[in-house]
């Protein structure tokens, strides 16, 4: 067949058979239209999904993965994901390290039983202080001393003791000291300031010395404010009972630590101890009262009685007569940041026949005082280190409970106080001391302490060609929190006047002091 037969041919299969054609065209679209219709409900929906999962892929929830926490918006894709650190399981050595005191932690028989024993409300304490001060320039020359100090002390709860609820407000207590006697000890052999201003004040009732015993009896929560009404009784340190103001005790200075002005016109010192009774009322809100009344005896703080003069002035208890000291004040918190304070005013009569300085007996000496020591600054608060928590680690679903901020231990503290006596007999008419510690100043060492202080007396005037006007003392450190139980703390004391007067050279002292709880 020619080629142009073969066209034709095809062209017939074109052109002579139109029904046959046209049906099998229908055919095949009829064919892809059933096809797209069946198709279509399948697509439909994975169409869906995609432009669902394109536009709203930000609003979604996200799974949650192990060791990962999710911070932004209800942690959707929106949000930041961060890997938070694996949590570091804290071992026996650590709870030791980081532990209260030298004697506490875990996985130790004696530690779990002494844990045990507070539990059951018998608590033990104990504590080691020692110094050196290097006196570089004084009166005396210069030279080196070291000062120490051990402390022991227990209190029992009765109630927890003998499982009687009813009694929980009942605690007997009991503390003990040993200090070092030497005269190696006595920096102010050399320095020649009066025993209020001695450098250290751990050299006084020195050797053995019974502190305090008695009990202690709160009210709790039977009457309308908890603790309304609190009685101690006993043999008691005044010193410890009243004019309460912990940030002095970070320092050595007699003055500044333990005497505080009353010590230099009575002998109200860490050192004396007596018979006596002190309550406080707590009165609504942050305001307080207390009262105190003691046995008054001479040569209360010398070495020789131990604490133990029991009897008062052996040689003639008619000499022995009362001290009474009563004060009040307030606890507030400042501000949004609940800055905390404390402000008391107090008064004291120790009744003790004495001489005046114009040689006429009195009956007694009196005197004032006014405390205000008050946290002035207190950084933020860290960020909340909590995990949000998730049920089913699918779904944010569940509500996020808001904890309460807690607030920065860490800030700037000023402590302040003045008293006031008559100038006739008593040594120090006029007496202050005031200064500043600020907790945690350098990043990651939230527990240390950065403080510096001034204590200035001004003594009565008695004339003369060189009178004695006043003495006064500067003191700086700073105190490294070596673990939960331990400290080392530089210092550096400046005493101006130390005597009083001109004959007696201005002495400096550098040094250090360490100390632990057991």
């Amino acid at each position: 067949m020619s080629r142009l037969g073969a066209v034709r041919d095809e062209d017939s299969f074109m052109t002579k058979e139109p029904c046959c054609r046209s049906g099998f065209v229908w055919t095949a679209l009829g064919m892809r239209a059933l096809l797209a219709a069946l198709a279509l409900p399948v697509a439909l929906p994975s169409l869906e999904a995609q432009a669902e999962s394109q536009a709203s892929a930000e609003q979604r929830p996200i799974p949650f993965v192990s060791g990962e926490d999710l911070t932004g918006t209800a942690g959707t894709a929106t949000g930041v994901r961060r890997v938070v650190a694996e949590e570091k399981t804290e071992t026996g050595f650590d709870r030791w390290w980081n532990g209260p005191t030298l004697l506490s932690g875990a996985e130790n028989p004696f530690f779990d039983l002494r844990e045990k024993a507070a539990k059951n409300g018998v608590k033990f304490t104990g504590s080691y202080q020692g110094a050196f001060f290097g006196v570089i320039a004084s009166e005396g020359g210069s030279r080196g001393f070291w000062s120490q100090q051990i402390n022991f002390g227990s209190e029992i709860n009765v109630g927890k003791l003998l499982a009687v609820e009813a009694l929980e407000g009942m605690v007997v207590f009991g503390a003990f000291r040993y200090r070092e006697p030497e005269i190696s000890s006595n920096p102010n052999t050399f320095v020649d300031a009066p025993a209020s201003f001695n450098p250290s004040s751990w050299y006084s009732g020195t050797q053995f010395r019974v502190v305090s015993f008695g009990v202690e009896i709160r009210t709790a929560d039977f009457l309308p404010l908890k603790d309304m009404f609190v009685l101690r009784g006993g043999w008691l340190q005044p010193q410890r009972e009243f004019l309460e103001q912990p940030l002095s005790k970070l320092f050595l200075n007699t003055a500044i630590n333990s005497s505080r002005g009353l010590g230099g016109n009575i002998p109200f010192s860490s050192s004396f101890s007596s018979w006596g009774a002190t309550l406080k009322l707590n009165a609504a809100g942050e305001y307080y009262l207390k009262g105190g009344l003691f046995m008054a005896f001479p040569q209360g703080t010398a070495s020789t009685n131990h604490g133990l003069a029991f009897a008062g002035y052996a040689l003639d208890p008619g000499l022995n007569g009362l001290f009474a000291i009563a004060e009040t004040g307030c606890t507030p918190t400042l501000g949004l940041q609940e800055l905390p304070g404390r402000y008391a005013f107090g008064g004291y009569y120790w009744g003790l026949e004495n001489t005046s300085y114009s040689g006429t007996e009195t009956p007694g000496q009196y005197g004032f005082y006014f405390q205000a020591d008050q946290m002035v600054f207190r950084e933020p608060a860290p960020p909340s280190e909590s995990r949000i928590a998730i049920p089913d680690a699918k779904t944010f679903s569940a509500p996020v409970t808001a904890e309460k901020p807690k607030f920065s231990e860490q800030g700037l503290h000023t402590f302040n106080m003045l008293t006031f006596a008559p100038g006739y007999n008593n040594t120090f008419p006029f007496y202050f001391q005031s200064g500043l510690a600020y907790a945690g100043i350098v990043p990651g060492r939230d527990k240390d302490f950065l403080m510096a202080a001034i204590a200035y007396g001004a003594y009565q005037q008695l004339g003369g060609p060189d009178p004695r006007t006043y003495t006064a003392v500067l003191e700086g450190g700073y105190r490294f929190q070596v673990n939960g139980w331990s400290f080392l703390q530089p210092f550096v004391q400046y005493l101006i006047r130390p005597a009083g007067t001109n004959d007696v050279r201005n002495a400096t002292i550098l040094g250090f002091t360490a100390g632990l709880v057991f």
